[in-house]
């Protein structure tokens, strides 16, 4: 005999219509089987599910963090806390920042002034050469620290000021360099060189004053966007703050303040819990402070399976179900599907399928409590809907290589059709082909039936 269709793991598909109401009726064969059952053909809905599982996911997280070494020296939020856009959320006393403010002032006003120690005319090109080399190690150095900064925005803006930084020098060195071979034909004077190496010079302690401005201004920890909030946070990506950071560039920057960026660097460090942040607690450049957290929309992260995720589309329908919310049920529609393959604990791959979360309503009516973000869900989508459509229990179907079957009760014998499939429930599935209306089939124990098998009509 052949084995019944092995059905896939989508979940229960609806039936309406009163499908083979009162069209169910135990009947015996020759062999005095009592468990094969006949019903009649009708028309229903049927769903076809994808189940997946499913975490959500806030609007937008940011993780304000300590800019330098220092302490807390006043929090103006708690746990919880709902905040605006803008708000003061702590201050950090940091006298390491702020020294490190005046000295930046104070190269640039030397190098402005023509004050700093300058080679003879005859090591000109030879000093500019080291200029050059020093900058792009300067460059290069802060550009690898930002790329282990963890949030997306915050690097792209640093890598930005460093690009930006890296652009301005080129133009100023390139000027110099034409100075100085300018002057060492014979052409130019040793003033007009001076002041176009100087101008060069300049680009990086301005640079150097920028980041230890911005360092020193992020010392007052303000809200990037209304939301909720919670003391301490996750580690980063890049360790440290700016001093740390100036520490790791090639001599001759340091002597130069550093280039341009690296006050917002101020990107990872260590995880803080929310008992460690209190006022006079000590921090390091990176320490997380405070986690803000948009939740005016959420959204659902899922993973779909790869021999499902060509069925689905955006604008799919989906229901959705939390563990924390005992007999709560919430709509959701898909908005985005991935193409990044993710490896799954089974051994096949995944791909992530974004939806945004609607409203919940509980069993008995009422309304559901708003998820959290990072809680754990099922989402049942419903990649096809078909409505008012033939249908037939899933257990009237058998397989036979590649052909669907069903039997069909004829003459009061079994007979053998082959049949099209179009919704796959678990429960129901719908009949395209083979089949028609009101015709008895066998549904149930179609396994143990043989052709030509007698039934009762």
């Amino acid at each position: 005999m052949p084995s019944r269709l092995r059905k896939k793991h989508y979940l229960s598909a609806l039936v309406a219509g009163g499908l083979l109401a009162g069209g169910l009726s135990a009947c015996t064969g020759g062999g005095g089987d009592a468990t094969v059952q006949v019903g009649r053909v009708e028309r229903g809905d049927v769903a076809e599910v994808v189940e997946a599982p499913a975490t959500v996911s806030a609007r937008a997280t940011a993780v304000r963090r300590a800019p330098a070494k220092g302490t807390v020296k006043r929090l103006y939020v708690a746990d919880g806390d709902r905040v605006r856009e803008g708000d003061v959320l702590a201050t950090i006393s940091s006298p390491e920042a702020r020294e490190r403010l005046a000295q930046a002032r104070e190269a640039d006003r030397s190098v402005s002034a023509g004050s700093g120690t300058m080679p003879t005319r005859l090591d000109l090109s030879g000093y500019q050469h080291r200029t050059d080399r020093s900058a792009r190690e300067g460059f290069a150095a802060a550009r690898k620290i930002a790329l282990r900064i963890a949030d997306p925005r915050q690097r792209a803006l640093v890598l930005a000021g460093i690009t930006r930084a890296e652009a301005e020098y080129r133009t100023a060195a390139a000027a110099a360099r034409t100075a100085v071979a300018r002057l060492n034909a014979g052409l130019g004077s040793v003033g007009a060189t001076m002041s176009s190496i100087t101008a060069a010079q300049r680009v990086q302690t301005r640079a150097a004053v920028r980041a230890a401005e911005r360092t020193v201004q992020e010392l007052t920890i303000r809200a990037p966007f209304d939301g909720v909030v919670g003391l301490g946070g996750p580690a980063g990506g890049a360790q440290g703050g700016l001093g740390d950071l100036l520490d790791q560039l090639p001599q001759g920057v340091q002597a130069q303040g550093g280039p341009a960026g690296l006050g917002d660097l101020g990107g990872g460090g260590a995880a803080k819990d929310a008992s460690a942040i209190a006022t006079g607690a000590p921090v390091v450049g990176g320490d997380a402070i405070v986690t803000v957290t948009d939740v005016s929309r959420l959204s659902l992260f899922a993973d779909v399976d790869e021999t499902d995720v060509l069925q689905v589309r955006k604008g799919v329908q989906a229901d959705v179900e939390f563990d924390a919310v005992q007999g709560g049920s919430y709509k959701a529609e898909v908005t985005g599907i991935g193409v990044t393959p993710k490896q799954s604990n089974g051994g096949g791959v995944t791909y992530k399928v974004t939806l945004a979360l609607g409203e919940g309503t509980l069993s008995g009516g009422g309304t559901a409590p708003r998820p959290k973000p990072g809680m754990s869900a099922v989402v049942f989508l419903r990649v096809r809907d078909a409505r008012a459509v033939l249908a037939v229990p899933s257990s009237a179907i058998v397989s036979s290589g590649r052909e669907s079957v069903v039997w069909v009760v004829s003459g009061g014998r079994a007979q053998r059709r082959v049949v099209g499939l179009g919704a796959q429930g678990d429960a129901t599935v719908q009949v395209t082909r083979g089949l028609q209306e009101g015709e008895r089939i066998v549904v149930r124990g179609a396994d143990s039936v043989e052709r030509g098998q007698e039934l009762d009509p």
